[in-house]
C-alpha cells in the first residue's frame, strides 16, 4: 500500500496560481497517478493525470491550458499547477494511484488520499 497526502491548497484571488503537492510514502513510487476535486452538492471529478515516468499527461477539458501536472520520483511527489483560476474550481482536491494509464473515472483509482481545500474568490 501507498499513502498520500495533499498539500498546497488555500483562498487565492480569481486570475492566481497554487501549486498543490501530493506526497507519497509506503511502496515504491511507481504509480500512474491522478488528481481528482470534488465541490460542495457534485460528484468528485477528474482533473488530470500522468504516467508513472511523468512522459504522459491528460487533463479534464476544463483545465487543459490552465493547470499543469508534473512528478519528481526522486521525491516521491506530484505537484498540480493551477493558473488562472476561477470560483468554479473552489472545491476539495484530491490524489490517488491509478490502474491504468489514461483513466478518469473515480473508481479505477485507489489509495486517496485526505484532500486539500482550495477555494477562489471572485
Amino acid at each position: 500500500q501507498v499513502q498520500l497526502v495533499e498539500s498546497g491548497g488555500g483562498l487565492v484571488q480569481a486570475g492566481g496560481s497554487l501549486r498543490l503537492s501530493c506526497a507519497a510514502s509506503g511502496r515504491t513510487f511507481t504509480y500512474n497517478m491522478g488528481w481528482f476535486r470534488q465541490a460542495p452538492g457534485k460528484e468528485r471529478e477528474f482533473v488530470a493525470g500522468i504516467s508513472w515516468s511523468g512522459a504522459a499527461r491528460y487533463y479534464a477539458d476544463s483545465v487543459n491550458g490552465r493547470f499543469t501536472i508534473s512528478r519528481d520520483n526522486a521525491k516521491n511527489t506530484v505537484f498540480l499547477q493551477m493558473s488562472s483560476l476561477k470560483p468554479e474550481d473552489t472545491a476539495v482536491y484530491y490524489c490517488a494511484t491509478a490502474y491504468r494509464m489514461g483513466s478518469r473515472e473515480s473508481n479505477e483509482y485507489d489509495n486517496w488520499g485526505q484532500g486539500t481545500q482550495v477555494t477562489v474568490s471572485s
